[in-house]
């Protein structure tokens, strides 16, 4: 997580979660299960994209990474919040928090991907 400045005057704080997960169908899934939910404060906004990671994980071989299509290497949720007080900030990341909890413990539960993965580390 990063708390940095807003550079938007009107929403001064802002935090950007990065969540890496193993897949980029399970990042996808997470993403769309938790944009439906508006936040519900006018003074807090928020954005999710999935991305790459930063460091690719070295347990790929070189060929496979260069092989993989673009968009299947974006296995990172990336969620920014901006909001007009570090209050409104806190309460609506508790909240996303919450339904993050939710939506990973499904995952975890009955997703063969996750199970593959839980197995082989």
């Amino acid at each position: 997580m990063a708390l940095t400045q807003s550079t938007n005057p009107e929403f001064p704080y802002s935090l950007t979660i990065s969540l890496p997960l193993p897949t980029n169908r399970l990042a996808s899934c997470a993403l769309r299960a938790l944009e439906v939910d508006d936040e519900l404060s006018p003074f807090v906004r928020r954005s999710f994209t999935l991305e790459t990671p930063s460091v690719e994980a070295p347990s790929e071989p070189q060929e496979k990474k260069q092989k993989q299509d673009p968009e299947e290497s974006k296995t990172v949720l990336k969620i920014t919040y901006i909001a007009t007080t570090n209050r409104m900030l806190r309460v609506s990341v508790n909240g996303f928090m919450e339904s993050l909890g939710v939506v990973l413990g499904v995952m975890a539960e009955l997703d063969i991907d996750v199970l593959k993965v839980e197995m082989e580390g």
